[in-house]
């Protein structure tokens, strides 16, 4: 007797939900206790601002963690991403460990990185040894290793729509993988109840009411169209602000890897540039997260929504800092660094086109990182998580054309190319080329997707 399709659904679901179950509940109590533990780190270092110089010598005991403790586990979210496209080495258990560690160590001395990185390589490993423990086949292990990212992505933002969508659109640039849609929402809601029930809250954002502006149309057309107008020009330069963060990191890494040949010199060197321009600028409002005010007045994301809460450069410098501190060899994350310089950003530009200061601080917040990681997508949906529905639209508008403006790079190197972003850039050497700037041909054999066509590189 042929079973009823609703069966085989249910059937799967269910099977999904057992399985996802532990490695959520797991990803999200590790992820409580990583925000914990920075969130006590980043105030510690509040109280006794002297650990800063210390942060060459901390940069230093990263390198030999990894050396010794982070066999495979250095590319970070790029080897989760690789794994999921195809079985390579795996994924090894100590990687949550030794990011969570390292991470902390990163945020405790003032280096200037984010968070995400932890969390999802913290869902990814859970999510391959529960997956090893499990025996499950290799298109199941892919499916599990999704819903890790979805869990630590969800989780430590407290986005879980966005942690789902993200972990399906960030493996390939334009192309979203559906066949994990149900494993990654269920893991992201999941991690986002259980750290939720460890007592860790979450930022909250707000955006102030937008009086509709007066123009010659505006008594005819139901949308603002100078404002949606001005959108778009700020999220061209949230593009453009994108593909300068993603080439100053591989650019920043590979001047240390050509002219530093002692490797352990590397992040020793990054720490002391850190030093140096928080001696600059006479302030330390770059260093770290940039979430909670050291001071009053200090610049920060939740600052950068109001009217002078942030310099006219705070965004250059937020970037000059990150992208040294994480091309030197921390640890942390891209995402909550993009954050700040798209909200400082956004601050920035409202004053230059006369908008309001909440809604392009928000508007930069979620498109600086749609730019950045290729995924309009969940970011247009971080921005109804985080900051409501109500413009919706905006948020849409402004993901995607910074997305567009973004080119071809990214911050994550093992993230390929399916479908080009532009009429003009599907021949094979073009591709090729965004894909070598962006660092990913680094094996030795690789093959490539795009619609149609399939490209092989040795």
């Amino acid at each position: 007797m042929k079973k009823s399709p609703y069966y085989v659904i249910f059937k799967q679901l269910l099977r999904w939900t057992i399985l996802v179950f532990p490695a959520a509940v797991v990803t999200g109590s590790t992820i409580a206790l990583f925000l914990w533990l920075l969130n006590l780190a980043i105030h510690y270092r509040f109280t006794h601002q002297w650990l800063l110089f210390l942060l060459p010598v901390a940069g230093t005991a990263i390198y030999f963690i990894y050396s010794c403790l982070g066999k495979n586990s250095e590319k970070g979210n790029n080897l989760i991403i690789e794994e999921i496209r195809q079985s390579g080495e795996g994924i090894p258990k100590r990687m949550a460990p030794v990011i969570l560690v390292t991470t902390v160590m990163t945020h405790l001395f003032g280096g200037s990185a984010g968070r995400e990185g932890t969390a999802v390589q913290i869902g990814g490993s859970i999510a391959a040894t529960l997956g090893r423990w499990f025996r499950l086949n290799e298109a199941d292990t892919r499916l599990m290793l999704t819903a890790g990212i979805a869990a630590g992505f969800g989780a430590v933002f407290g986005t879980p729509l966005t942690g789902a969508i993200f972990a399906l659109e960030v493996l390939a640039v334009g192309r979203i993988q559906y066949n994990a849609l149900f494993p990654a929402l269920a893991a992201s809601i999941i991690a986002d109840i259980t750290v939720a029930a460890w007592g860790i809250h979450h930022t909250a954002y707000h955006i102030d009411i937008v009086p509709h502006t007066s123009y010659f149309m505006s008594d005819w057309l139901p949308m603002d169209l100078l404002l949606i107008l001005k959108v778009i020009v700020a999220a061209i330069a949230f593009g453009l602000c994108s593909f300068m963060f993603s080439g100053l990191v591989h650019e920043i890494k590979a001047l240390f890897t050509k002219t530093v040949p002692v490797k352990w010199l590397v992040p020793f060197i990054g720490g002391l540039i850190i030093i140096g321009l928080t001696y600059l600028n006479g302030k330390q409002d770059y260093l770290s997260l940039g979430v909670d005010p050291q001071y009053p007045g200090a610049i920060t994301i939740p600052s950068a929504f109001h009217a002078a809460g942030a310099d006219t450069w705070s965004w250059l410098w937020k970037t000059v800092y990150t992208t040294t501190t994480l091309a030197s060899g921390f640890k942390g994350g891209e995402v909550t660094p993009l954050f700040y310089i798209g909200a400082t950003l956004g601050n920035t530009l409202s004053h230059l086109l006369n908008a309001p200061v909440s809604l392009f601080a928000a508007l930069g917040f979620i498109a600086v990182f749609a730019g950045a990681t290729n995924t309009p997508l969940a970011c247009t949906f971080m921005g109804i998580e985080l900051f409501g529905g109500e413009y919706a639209l905006l948020f849409g508008i402004a993901c995607f054309t910074a997305y567009f403006f973004s080119g071809h790079s990214g911050i994550y190197s093992a993230q390929t190319i399916a479908v080009p972003k532009f009429e003009g850039a599907d021949d094979e050497k073009t591709l090729l080329q965004a894909q070598q700037k962006r660092g990913y041909l680094h094996t030795k054999f690789s093959k490539y997707t795009f619609g149609r066509k399939s490209i092989r590189s040795h």
